[in-house]
């Protein structure tokens, strides 16, 4: 070998090493970033293969003839195929929803050379093209480079990147917000609350939010300090929502310096705890204890022994307290009493015991029995010497008369404020005559549950009544219950059409809350008029129209329109009312979708309804 053959080969030599090194740290480098050199020439395959057929088909559309074609299908997997004719589906389909395809189907609609499979596969010859092409955007028809993040216009073709942008924003606009969602114990609190009839909106208050705190951690405090009594009262009311006022608990709100105690749930409370609030309080004047069962004889005798300036009293539920000591009770304290609002009480205070009451609370102004079921005419006659009144609120089990109970408001109604009469079931137009003729301060006025007053009856309470406007109104269940006559008599029993003009007409300028739920008789047309959208009721913010089956999506919109304060409105039964926008800050209640939520809380601007 010679000197010059030996330099060739040693060269030869060298450049192979620097190849195989080259290729060993290319391959290094793929295999690091989990690049498969294998995957890259398949994909690079295929794309030259898709590419292919694209051409072919293109030809074959023009009347050329294919060579390679069977060549092609051998070369092709059944797996492949098949993916291929999957896909080849989805776009045909996509393309017979484009609106370029459905413009020539309308023109060529009585074409009967008209195909409309040729004209997709058409479309779909010339579809978009590969990464890396160049193409014309859909909207501006600038010429721009085609990438795998290329999007679709309207019609089917490609944007460029600025017009994709463009219509991704508008996209967004035009998408409706999604509401957010609570979790499950928030919205059904949320709920809760409006149905209480409390529309909050934004963040609760610093206070609030420090109430419930200490609410959730009750068994960890030791005292409330010197808060003051309205913040009691609010924490009261939480805890005994949640049924955790016990002996423990109820140290939490005695201290010497209060004067009143208002506990909401009094069920784990025995007869020591009662005794403790009157020896820890001594001058307490005001209680307010409700399910107070075990309430007994003990505790009025240690009121009495120690005399305890009681002024307001508030009992729930009392049923261990014996019909004597009622008697002694009222005969040596009741001289103090101002307000007395006894209710559920079904073993004792008879009419007796009342006759007593009223010889010793001379100076009541208010008074409220609801629920106690040994009470009668006679009650209601004895009661008409109590001429302080300022507030009369009775509910009776037994039967009464209606002249008993209309006597009973000529005697004390001229000075009345409140006057809430309910289940009076005999009670007819003469005890509405009563009203308007001595009656002429109130402000709140219930009458519910009746089938005897007429319509003619409401007129005339409300037609030239010298009252001032009433800022409270509920009338809920004056209607005819005669299955027999579903639509009622031809003379309207109960509040009807005439009688809701009327009240409207008296009331509308002040009235704050509203009752007519279950007034099946107030046509449509009266309830139009009064809600017509025109009218304004400044002051209305709470509405029941519960059972009023004639209420309708229009009625509802109208009452939105007419009662700018509005907030609650409560609407069971009226399956009419569908689809109707709420505003902001007020809750619809009870309407009939059980896939929806019973409270539809607003969210439409106000502004639209005026």
């Amino acid at each position: 070998m010679s000197k010059e053959e030996g330099k060739s080969l040693e060269g030869e030599q060298q450049t192979i090493e620097y190849v195989a090194r080259t290729q060993s740290a290319l391959t290094d480098f793929l295999a690091s970033n989990n690049i498969n050199a294998a995957q890259i020439a398949a994909d690079y395959d295929r794309r030259r293969r898709e590419a292919q057929q694209q051409n072919e088909q293109e030809r074959t559309a023009n009347g050329e003839t294919l060579e390679t074609e069977d060549e092609n299908e051998r070369q092709e997997t059944s797996a492949a195929k098949k993916k291929r004719k999957r896909e080849e589906e989805k776009a045909l389909a996509k393309i017979k929803e484009s609106k370029v395809f459905k413009r020539h189907k309308k023109l060529n609609e009585g074409d009967p050379e008209g195909d409309d499979d040729d004209f997709a596969w058409d479309m779909y010859a010339k579809k978009v093209p590969l990464p890396g092409q160049l193409e014309n955007c859909e909207l501006c028809e600038k010429r721009f480079t085609v990438t795998a993040y290329s999007k679709e216009g309207p019609e089917g073709g490609l944007l460029c990147t600025k017009c994709s942008k463009e219509q991704e924003a508008q996209r967004k606009k035009d998408q409706k917000p999604k509401k957010q969602s609570l979790s499950r114990g928030k919205a059904r609190q949320a709920q809760s609350n409006l149905l209480d009839g409390i529309v909050q909106e934004g963040a609760k208050s610093l206070q609030e939010l420090c109430i419930r705190k200490v609410a959730d951690n009750i068994h960890d405090v030791d005292e409330f300090g010197d808060l003051p009594q309205s913040l009691l009262k609010r924490l009261s009311q939480i805890l005994s929502k949640r049924r955790v006022v016990t002996s423990r608990t109820l140290d939490l709100f005695l201290r010497p310096d209060l004067d009143a105690v208002d506990i909401y749930d009094c069920g784990k409370i025995e007869v020591d705890d009662y005794i403790k609030i009157f020896s820890v309080i001594p001058k307490i004047q005001s209680i307010n204890l409700r399910n107070a069962g075990q309430f007994k004889d003990e505790v009025i005798d240690y009121i009495l022994e120690r005399e305890v300036p009681l002024k307001n009293v508030q009992l729930e539920a009392a049923n261990l307290v014996s019909n004597e000591k009622w008697v002694e009770f009222f005969e040596r304290i009741g001289h103090r009493f101002e307000s007395l609002k006894l209710t559920w009480l079904d073993f004792a205070l008879d009419d007796d015991a009342l006759m007593h009451l009223v010889r010793s609370c001379l100076k009541l102004r208010r008074l409220k029995l609801k629920k106690c079921f040994r009470l009668s005419d006679a009650a209601l006659g004895a009661m008409c010497a109590l001429k302080h009144l300022e507030s009369l609120s009775l509910r009776f089990p037994l039967p009464t008369s209606a002249e008993a109970l209309a006597g009973l408001i000529v005697s004390v109604g001229f000075n009345l404020r409140t006057l809430s009469l309910e289940s009076f079931n005999d009670a007819d137009d003469s005890v509405l005559a009563a009203i308007h003729s001595n009656c002429t301060h109130l402000r709140k006025l219930r009458f519910t549950e009746n089938d005897l007053c007429t319509d003619l009856g409401f007129v005339s309470l409300f037609t030239d009544w010298s009252n001032p406007p009433l800022t409270f109104i509920d009338l809920n269940s004056n209607r005819s219950t005669d299955c027999a006559e579903p639509d009622g008599p031809e003379q309207a029993i109960g509040l009807a059409s005439a009688g809701f003009s009327a009240l409207m007409n008296h009331s509308g300028s002040c009235i704050e809350r509203l009752d007519i739920s279950s007034c099946r008789h107030i046509e449509y047309s009266a309830l139009g008029d009064v809600f017509d959208g025109k009218k304004r009721y400044p002051e209305l913010k709470d509405i029941n129209v519960s059972f009023l089956t004639k209420i309708d999506t229009a009625i509802v919109a109208g009452m939105f329109r007419s009662c700018p304060l509005l907030v609650k409105v409560t609407a069971f039964g009226c399956s009419r009312v569908k689809d109707v926008a709420v505003p902001k800050g007020v809750a619809l209640i009870g309407l009939p979708n059980a896939q929806d939520s019973i409270v539809q809380e607003g969210n439409v601007d106000a502004d639209m309804w005026y």
